[in-house]
């Protein structure tokens, strides 16, 4: 069965589909939703279900802000990751938040992150490729491992591929 374009709310074909974000989109509906560019499977950003450009939508939008230098009090902020105040010298700024440079990595796995140059999801980094893709990407072919298919049941049981 065909699904719903999440922008126009028309069917979506098999011939004219593109897979992203969870949902089937029609090739020209996966539009940033700032500037309107055209965007492809899995090389755009994500805020709350919604695709933008990486540059300069997303991180014009949700990247750092240049007035977070300090709390009102006057006191360095605290890092998000490891709750120690975060000084001039050693902070990166992301998510609108300070960090100590090797407290900002992967929510998933770890690695290190640059500011504007990783996914957010619910106010966490991730890498966009393999954890943002495996954990909140479209699921089906070719999102993990060589082989990952997965298979919906239709409603007697059987498997379909």
């Amino acid at each position: 069965m065909a699904s719903k374009c999440p922008k126009c709310d028309k069917t979506v074909y098999f011939a004219e589909k593109v897979s992203s974000l969870g949902k089937d989109w029609h090739k020209f509906c996966l539009k940033c939703e700032r500037c309107s560019k055209t965007l492809t499977p899995g090389g755009h950003a994500e805020h709350d279900g919604k695709p933008f450009c990486h540059k300069p939508c997303y991180a014009t939008l949700f990247g750092p802000k240049a007035s977070s230098v300090t709390t009102f009090t006057g006191e360095p902020n605290l890092c998000p990751r490891c709750n120690k105040r975060v000084y001039f010298a050693e902070k990166v700024t992301s998510l609108g938040k300070d960090w100590h440079r090797p407290c900002l990595r992967c929510e998933r796995c770890a690695k290190t992150l640059t500011p504007g140059g990783h996914a957010e999801h619910d106010g966490q980094p991730y890498c966009h490729k393999p954890c943002y893709g495996i954990l909140f990407g479209p699921k089906g072919v070719n999102t993990g491992a060589v082989g990952s298919y997965i298979y919906d049941r239709d409603p007697e049981g059987t498997v379909q591929p």
